[in-house]
Parts: structure tokens; C-alpha cells; sequence
């Protein structure tokens, strides 16, 4: 019986040591992120920092020559765009993106996805469905949107 508490001892000794001998990164593995997620995060993220007004947030994400088309077909510039989240006073009470379809070429990315935002209007609750057609280009390693265009989706 002693033989076997001892044999278990060094076992759990030996055991103990290799976890401990091993790299954290050998046991916990972190996997890169894709460009394809990092603009899905991107996009959420801007979606969320309209809504809270922070504009801090989208001047990080608008390229100085950024240029929007809104479902109505009206064009602004970055500084509208930046206004619009300024200003923006709407209550939202839930705003989803998904049917996400991200084509990176090179330096160059074309986002697509749905928006689909709930909220009061005159008394009852409306919901409204974009799509959304965003350019990113990839510039001092993050990226920037040149180009959005949005269409309101009607049935």
C-alpha cells in the first residue's frame, strides 16, 4: 500500500510539473482574428456607437473622403455623417445586423449586411429593415469605410 501512495505522489509531482513546464500558450491556444470578423466586429461597433452617440468612435472609422447614400437617395460627406451621430435623438429600442457578406480584395473590402431596428413611432412600435453595402479600405493596419449605401427593404 505504501508503494502505491508513493507511486502516486511522484506521479502527481511529475504530472504537476510538466503543466507548469508548459508555455500558457501551448495550453490556451488564441487564434487571429480574420479580417472578415474584425469588420463584422467594426461594423456592430459603429452601429452601436451611432445609437450612443459616440462620435469619437466613427471618426476612427470614416476615411476623410468617406461618402454616404441613404435610403431616401440623399449623399453626405463625413462631416454630415458625423453631425447626423452628433445629433442623433431617436429612441432605438433594438437594433440588429446580420446576413453578413464581407469580399476582401487585397486592401479592399465590400461589407454587406442587414439592419433590422425596432423603436416607437407616433404611438407604436415600428420596425425597419436597411440593407447596407459599405467599401472599407485597409490603411496603417485598420480599417476605414470610403463608401456606405443603404436601402430600405419594404414587403
Amino acid at each position: 500500500m505504501h508503494l502505491w501512495t508513493r507511486a502516486l505522489a511522484s506521479t502527481g509531482l511529475l504530472v504537476a510539473a510538466l503543466v507548469l513546464a508548459t508555455p500558457l500558450s501551448a495550453q490556451s491556444p488564441r487564434r487571429a482574428q480574420s479580417d472578415q470578423e474584425i469588420l463584422i466586429k467594426l461594423e456592430r461597433d459603429w452601429d452601436y456607437a451611432f445609437h450612443h452617440r459616440d462620435v469619437k468612435f466613427i471618426e476612427n472609422v470614416l476615411a476623410t473622403e468617406f461618402v454616404a447614400t441613404y435610403a431616401e437617395g440623399q449623399r453626405a460627406d463625413r462631416a454630415k455623417e458625423l453631425e447626423n451621430a452628433t445629433t442623433f435623438n431617436q429612441q432605438i429600442d433594438s437594433s440588429t445586423l446580420d446576413d453578413f457578406v464581407v469580399h476582401i480584395y487585397g486592401d479592399t473590402a465590400v461589407v454587406l449586411f442587414t439592419q433590422t431596428m425596432t423603436g416607437p413611432s407616433k404611438g407604436k412600435q415600428l420596425t425597419l429593415t436597411f440593407r447596407y453595402m459599405d467599401v472599407f479600405v485597409l490603411r496603417d493596419g485598420r480599417w476605414q469605410c470610403v463608401a456606405s449605401q443603404s436601402t430600405r427593404v419594404t414587403m
